[in-house]
């Protein structure tokens, strides 16, 4: 064959084209498992933060078996069903009628009490945010929030995932005085609410901070049976 040829060149290059391929398709299927592994130590270390228990990619995976003594599913129904709270893809089940989704919950016995962590997931300005909020026993009163994003503005909407930004949370209360759900408002400078449902939206970053509302509003109604369960067996 000539090697000078145009056929030559086209052979040449789709062999070449198959190899690399080939390559890069068993690296892939080589690095899956890790890339599965590391997404899971990352998902137990926000679950461990939402409850201020700082863990590092060594030791997340001990902390979270020691700390986290039971993780379930509830329907919208609020009542208990068959399934692995560790797996529930919320993206999935967001695009669900509420009815049929179902809703991973995780406790965990602090020295400070029992705390519940409820998963959430909702839409930033760029792309997805997520997070992970503790609620203490009384089921009302945030013990801490652990919030992330895929491709918020640094210095702007990124910021939900800095502690500036998460330990505002603390304390404050998702129902008011009537027993209605108001969730968490995160204000704008000029904005009024009432303190114990209120914080700082970031500086720039509104629609970001707006986007994280709704989210914790979605996500607690979604939780509210499940909520008004456990609160009447108190």
């Amino acid at each position: 064959m000539n090697k000078n040829g145009n056929s030559y060149t086209f052979i040449y290059a789709s062999v070449m084209v198959v190899v690399v391929a080939a390559l890069l398709s068993a690296a892939a299927i080589s690095l899956k498992p890790k890339q599965v592994k590391n997404a899971e130590i990352e998902k137990k270390q926000n679950i461990l933060a939402s409850v201020h228990i700082e863990a590092t990619a060594t030791d997340a995976e001990s902390l979270y078996e020691q700390n986290i003594q039971k993780a379930y599913v509830v329907n919208a129904a609020g009542e208990e069903v068959a399934g692995d709270a560790f797996s529930v893809d919320l993206k999935k089940e967001r695009s669900k009628p509420l009815e049929q989704r179902i809703l991973p919950v995780f406790e965990c016995q602090t020295p400070e009490g029992l705390k519940y962590i409820l998963p959430l997931r909702g839409t930033g300005l760029w792309g997805p945010i997520w997070g992970y909020l503790a609620l203490n026993e009384d089921l009302n009163t945030i013990y801490g929030v652990n919030f992330d994003h895929q491709g918020e503005t640094p210095g702007l909407g990124a910021e939900i995932n800095t502690p500036a930004f998460q330990e505002p949370f603390r304390g404050k209360t998702i129902f008011d005085a009537a027993g209605k759900l108001v969730a968490i408002i995160v204000a704008k400078s000029n904005e009024t609410a009432p303190a114990e449902h209120k914080v700082d939206a970031i500086s720039g970053g509104t629609i970001t901070s707006k986007g994280l509302q709704q989210m914790l509003l979605d996500d607690l109604t979604s939780y509210e049976k499940f909520i008004t369960r456990k609160k009447s067996a108190l």
